[in-house]
């Protein structure tokens, strides 16, 4: 009688990386404009990003990214390093800021909603763009619908801070209202697991080695 072969693996790990630094970054919400590009000293972050991703054992099947400039520049490294294609990703875009998009961080944080955008995140809207909310369930999504189809591999997303600040929150049961106080640097990765049951977050904001992401 032939031995019963062992069911096939269906979690999914994935990497989300945060794409790197650009001249604006800290000082202006730039959202969803185009024309912004990876500084010097992104190029440089996404590059070690690539390489400590090809450091993993087994080796990603596949490479998505939100279809900004910042974020496919971040992929494309990691591509090579893979040897991987990147494929557009609309669910991993930054949230839509609205009227908020391309304005001064400084002058923002003078106004009163944005300490409910710190506080209580989850009851705000952009002025003609986004809720927080709608953010979530997109960019989540995004990664539920990719893990499924690449059931028993690994991926890497390269998407945003606020998305994949959101994409933790809900992996790990948190509120969205207290999401802004998780860190997600340039060029960090975060890694979870995704399975029938939900997901496992397995780190965030990583800097270092991956060699080590195992699940417990």
């Amino acid at each position: 009688m032939a031995k019963k072969q062992p069911p096939a693996p269906t979690a999914t790990t994935v990497y989300l990386v945060r794409h790197g630094v650009t001249p604006s970054t800290g000082a202006v919400l730039p959202g969803r404009a185009k024309g912004l590009h990876l500084s010097d000293a992104g190029v440089t972050q996404a590059e070690r990003a690539a390489q400590r991703l090809a450091e993993l054992k087994t080796p990603p099947v596949a490479l998505y990214a939100s279809p900004l400039e910042r974020t496919k520049e971040t992929a494309a490294p990691i591509a090579k390093a893979l040897g991987l294609k990147t494929t557009i990703a609309k669910g991993l875009l930054e949230c839509d800021f609205g009227a908020w998009t391309g304005q001064q961080l400084d002058e923002l944080r003078k106004l009163p909603e944005w300490q409910t955008v710190q506080k209580a995140p989850s009851q705000f809207r952009f002025p003609g763009g986004e809720s927080f909310l709608e953010m979530q369930a997109r960019s989540y999504g995004a990664v539920v619908d990719l893990a499924a189809a690449h059931r028993g591999a690994s991926i890497v997303l390269v998407s945003h801070a606020d998305p994949i600040k959101a994409i933790v929150a809900m992996a790990a049961g948190t509120p969205l209202d207290q999401f802004q106080r998780l860190v997600v640097s340039p060029c960090s990765i975060t890694t979870l697991m995704i399975t029938a049951e939900g997901a496992i977050v397995l780190s965030v904001n990583s800097t270092a080695s991956l060699t080590e992401v195992v699940p417990s």
